[in-house]
């Protein structure tokens, strides 16, 4: 098919120019709000549960969601959904096991929950490394399809566009803080929700608002494999070992767990995770149609060419429907859709080193307003170089597979220690910091050795590990080495403070 992907269109810069100026017009406003490094970090525990749900909804309904997922399905059909699946069924984990006692005990971050009743300073140190790993990968997918969409619509280089894309989220981040990033994701979240629905009606329309007659379309073209269940990864391990890290990987997400910390109590945390479900499981039940409908309409042949990930199948689609002005706008919502959870990411990593190393670590305690606003400015703007330089190595990877390798360092480094200081009396800090260090270091060091770098980064013939997902080895020795350390070493305080801690868990007394 004939595209103006690649070549700058009036309509195209027309829709960027109008959403970026209202995002940026959010952050102005939300800047004149933002006076405190608890208002950046928190909104001030000021947001319902709807705009909560919302905002939930666009910091988990990334590039990865829309872009990479729709790729998916329009290159490897069936076997693509199960990143749509995997993302939606974590999230009732969230809510029945995470959103209340993190709400009820914690401030802001999940480390908040891990270092309750443990020594703050180690466990702290751990979780910020933890945390930091966990956020860059994830913004590094977000990277690599914001380059790819920014590069196709303006015709520029990729490097530059990830420069763009990198100045344009420090406005964000560094100019209103958590309020700023909670209206963008409410206002992205709306947007994306109405173009994919509309996006899918019309598909559904050439095919007699029929799905079934979808289907056998894309059965017709390449074959009926097209339609069932396959592994993508080179083993039946991999595809178990990628379900893992999409289904616990979420409540590890240090971005996510944040959200918590913006409602005013826990019965509206938990009934923002219940929007946020909503939300999200409507958007992964038509998201395959777009897949299906690029690989039916567009076809598999330019959706590889114009991207080898597939990242641009769903704005190929988009203008194959209905023309230019609507790949400009599409375009435009994808761009704010990056942005907005980039803008989460790197709060939430920026907040990593603020307040968990500076001010409860290095400060011990003792840091004020001005200074830990100023660490996390420069913690910002040291994440988001580090985020543009990965996302120039990685740039011909898949975003959603990119996201998968995130939540394999997250349900590695952050769930196992999460989960087990809230449920175990004898986890000690030695036990949560070796979960910690052990999940973060074996995650990251297994993707290295992984296909990912081996074979498709460095051009080698083999891999030293054969997963490309390390989920399965990593949360194992995670989980694995926070008990062994935990039973090897006594910690009276600590479980004694477990009957405080359970008691303010469940029943939110003394809670903020």
């Amino acid at each position: 098919m004939e595209t103006t992907l690649g070549t700058p269109t009036t309509e195209a810069i027309a829709f960027f120019l109008v959403i970026s100026g209202i995002t940026l017009a959010i952050t102005y406003w939300a800047a004149r709000r933002t006076r405190t490094s608890k208002e950046a970090d928190s909104g001030n525990h000021n947001v319902s549960a709807l705009q909560n749900g919302l905002a939930l909804s666009g910091d988990y309904m990334s590039a990865a969601s829309f872009l990479g997922i729709a790729g998916l399905v329009a290159l490897k059909g069936y076997s693509g959904m199960i990143y749509a699946t995997g993302w939606l069924v974590g999230w009732p984990a969230l809510m029945f096991l995470v959103a209340e006692p993190l709400r009820n005990l914690g401030m802001y971050t999940f480390t908040d929950v891990v270092a309750f009743r443990l020594r703050q300073a180690p466990v702290r140190v751990a979780s910020a490394i933890g945390g930091a790993l966990t956020v860059l990968f994830y913004a590094v997918a977000q990277m690599v399809g914001s380059g790819n969409l920014i590069k196709l619509m303006f015709g520029i280089s990729y490097e530059a566009a990830l420069i763009i894309v990198g100045a344009i989220m420090l406005l964000y981040v560094l100019g209103g803080g958590m309020a700023a990033t909670t209206w963008v994701q409410i206002v992205k979240t709306v947007l994306l929700l109405g173009g994919v629905t509309i996006l899918a009606v019309m598909v559904l329309s050439q095919f007699s608002f029929n799905p079934g007659h979808l289907y056998t379309a894309v059965a017709a073209r390449y074959g009926q494999a097209a339609l069932e269940p396959a592994s993508q990864a080179a083993s039946g391990w991999d595809t178990i070992s990628l379900g893992i890290a999409l289904m616990l990987g979420l409540l590890g997400l240090p971005h996510i767990l944040m959200r918590f910390c913006t409602v005013p109590d826990a019965r509206t945390a938990r009934t923002s995770v219940l929007y946020a479900t909503g939300f999200i499981g409507y958007f992964y039940i038509i998201i395959p149609i777009v897949g299906f409908g690029a690989a039916a309409l567009v076809g598999r042949g330019p959706i590889a060419q114009m991207d080898g990930g597939g990242n641009m199948a769903a704005l190929l689609l988009a203008e194959d429907m209905a023309g230019t002005p609507f790949l400009g706008f599409m375009a435009a919502v994808a761009f704010a859709t990056i942005l907005a959870v980039v803008g989460g990411l790197t709060l939430a990593g920026a907040s990593a080193i603020s307040r968990d190393i500076y001010a409860h670590v290095v400060k011990k305690g003792s840091a004020n307003e001005r200074e830990q606003r100023l660490v996390a400015r420069w913690a910002t703007i040291v994440f988001g170089a580090v985020a543009v330089l990965l996302g120039v190595i990685l740039k011909d990877q898949n975003v959603a597979y990119l996201v998968g390798l995130a939540f394999a360092i997250a349900c590695s480094a952050n769930f196992p220690a999460l989960l087990l200081s809230i449920v175990w009396r004898r986890f000690t800090t030695a036990g949560a910091v070796a979960s910690i260090l052990t999940g973060s270091i074996v995650a990251v060091l297994l993707i290295i050795l992984s296909p990912t770098i081996q074979i498709d980064v460095l051009k080698n013939t083999t891999a030293y590990f054969p997963l490309r997902n390390p989920a399965i080895v990593s949360m194992s020795l995670s989980f694995a080495a926070a008990i062994v350390v935990s039973l090897a070493t006594k910690e009276t305080r600590a479980e004694t403070a477990f009957d405080e801690q359970k008691l303010r868990t469940y029943l939110g007394v003394g809670a903020e």
